[in-house]
């Protein structure tokens, strides 16, 4: 009895003696760690940025945004060549364009794309975007409200520049035959073909619904194309003047969506 007696006081000595030797190792580790993180500077950065309070320095900030400053402007110059290649080219098929519609015009097909042409006038374009102002405000979307709208502000934009554009050049029709040259020539209906209104009106309109939304708006480019081509068909226009007010319509279109669908496409943060 006295043995295990004896036996079990040396377990416990040694146990005891074992624990106090783990805490002066911890301590000693401790101390050598604090060490550490205080003497090397490396250590004090990495601390640094892994705490919460650190404050967040986003890298590389304005490099993205001269990198999208350089995508914009190259975007720009591609589409200012684009725009360029096809008004020349344009210009250079007017003639042929025009005798070749002249060579396929049937009575139906005319008939058709008067009607076509008729109904794709302006106020045609006022009225739908009113209307479809309209069912978005009473339906409590104002999201569309404001993107129908925009869509009949372009058109205006569209619409009075191509008119004013129309009375300074006084460019003939292809349907008219001789060209006389009167004071008051410029102030006909037959010398407003130079850039097309329909087609500078519906290209503004639908425009902004592409940029809107890319979907719909290339759901309904047929329109577009379709109210070009009837222009060409009519003989009110040739080839030039329906490329031309194409990109008037665009540039009308651009500068609304800028100004009006910015606050759609970018919501302010919620706070």
């Amino acid at each position: 009895m006295l043995l295990q007696s004896a036996a079990r006081r040396d377990r416990s000595t040694a146990n005891s003696m074992c624990q106090r030797c783990e805490k002066a190792r911890s301590r000693r580790t401790g101390a050598r760690n604090y060490e550490h993180r205080h003497s090397s500077p490396a250590c004090d950065l990495s601390e640094l940025r892994s705490s919460h309070c650190a404050p967040k320095i986003a890298t590389g900030k304005s490099d993205g945004n001269l990198f999208v400053k350089r995508g914009s402007v190259f975007y720009w110059l591609l589409g200012i060549t684009i725009a360029a290649v096809a008004i020349a080219t344009a210009f250079h098929f007017d003639t042929a364009v025009s005798d070749f519609m002249a060579q396929h015009r049937n009575r139906a097909v005319y008939n058709f794309m008067f009607n076509v042409s008729r109904f794709g006038d302006w106020p045609g374009h006022v009225a739908l975007g009113l209307i479809l102002a309209w069912v978005a405000w009473r339906r409590g979307n104002q999201k569309w409200k404001r993107i129908f709208l925009s869509m009949v502000i372009a058109l205006a934009i569209a619409g009075i520049s191509s008119h004013a554009i129309k009375i300074a050049v006084s460019r003939a029709r292809p349907s008219v035959k001789l060209e006389r040259v009167e004071p008051w020539s410029r102030f006909n209906s037959n010398y407003h073909a130079f850039p097309s209104g329909h087609v500078a009106a519906s290209t503004a309109f639908f425009g902004v619904l592409f940029f809107a939304s890319r979907r719909i708006g290339l759901a309904c480019l047929p329109i577009v194309i379709l109210i070009g081509f009837s222009r060409l068909y009519l003989a009110a226009h040739y080839l030039s003047d329906v490329v031309c007010a194409a990109i008037l319509g665009i540039l009308s279109a651009l500068l609304v969506a800028h100004f009006f669908l910015r606050p759609i496409r970018h919501p302010p943060p919620a706070i």
